[in-house]
């Protein structure tokens, strides 16, 4: 991983980060995720007539990708809606990376060194002990239904990363490959809003609509930055890295939301970047 590439994936780290906690803040998740990927959809649709079509080989992954894509929406929708951000944000993003280094493995032959391996076990640590620090600091038993949701969004994510890496190296184009996957995966949620709500739609979205657009060009940006570092680097040290947004994530919960931090969760996250650097070392 050069210097440019580990610099794109902490910016998008960041960016994610923010379109994450702009896509929280909005208490209709339904009305945030229209604006997040409405407005990602329209970014994709005037991209893409500026940039090559994807290779031919590279539809059937997008097709895949753009479907994970609407099941990692609706249950990221689903765990903001069941619990605190600074909570769902940690599990969701801490369980995609082990998962990544696995499917790669196994499907794109990216055999992980034994510091690479210990880089990401380390890092996950960290990243759990973010997550159950926030269960702990509540004084409240788990909430199975919200962490279920949590785990189950951290999954779609490791799916459509190996699904994306493997399409966007195929795409001859990370430009093209991303305009057409915001363009497929961004049209269901409005389309679905637009049939749950119908004609009082447009007056809901009205008073939202500045900081959802903002959210979907961020989240547009965040992820053409990771696909252009797939190209260049192997998926699971990029996977991990990426997960860096969970020291933002876990910020802004705190200095935003006025979620707890503390002491035991600073100490994850110095946890998280160890690993994250003997990973980095490893590569």
């Amino acid at each position: 991983m050069t210097p440019l590439v580990v610099a794109a994936v902490l910016v998008a780290a960041v960016t994610h980060a923010s379109w994450n906690a702009i896509a929280a803040r909005i208490t209709d998740q339904l009305l945030s995720f229209t604006l997040i990927s409405g407005g990602g959809a329209l970014i994709g649709a005037v991209t893409a007539c500026f940039v090559p079509l994807p290779a031919a080989g590279a539809w059937p992954y997008l097709i895949a990708s753009a479907a994970l894509h609407v099941a990692y929406y609706a249950l990221l929708m689903k765990s903001f809606a069941l619990g605190d951000f600074g909570q769902m944000y940690p599990i969701a993003r801490g369980t995609a990376p082990l998962v990544v280094t696995l499917l790669a493995a196994v499907f794109l032959a990216e055999i992980p060194s034994a510091e690479q391996i210990a880089g990401v076990a380390v890092a996950c640590a960290g990243l759990t002990g973010l997550a159950l620090w926030g269960i702990r600091g509540k004084g409240a038993r788990p909430d199975w239904a919200a962490l279920l949701a949590a785990g189950a969004t951290g999954l779609s994510i490791a799916a459509y990363t190996v699904v994306d890496g493997v399409g966007v190296r195929a795409s001859e184009t990370p430009l093209g490959y991303i305009a057409w996957l915001m363009v497929l995966e961004g049209l269901v949620i409005p389309a679905y809003a637009l049939y749950r709500r119908r004609s009082a739609l447009a007056a809901e979205l009205r008073p939202y609509a500045a900081r959802g657009l903002l959210g979907g060009f961020l989240s547009v940006g965040a992820y053409a930055l990771v696909l252009w570092a797939q190209t260049k680097a192997p998926l699971a040290p990029i996977a991990a890295l990426r997960e860096s947004s969970i020291i933002v994530g876990a910020a802004i919960g705190a200095v935003l939301f006025k979620e707890r931090f503390g002491g035991p969760r600073i100490a994850a996250a110095g946890l998280m970047v160890v690993g994250i650097g003997l990973m980095l070392y490893a590569s």
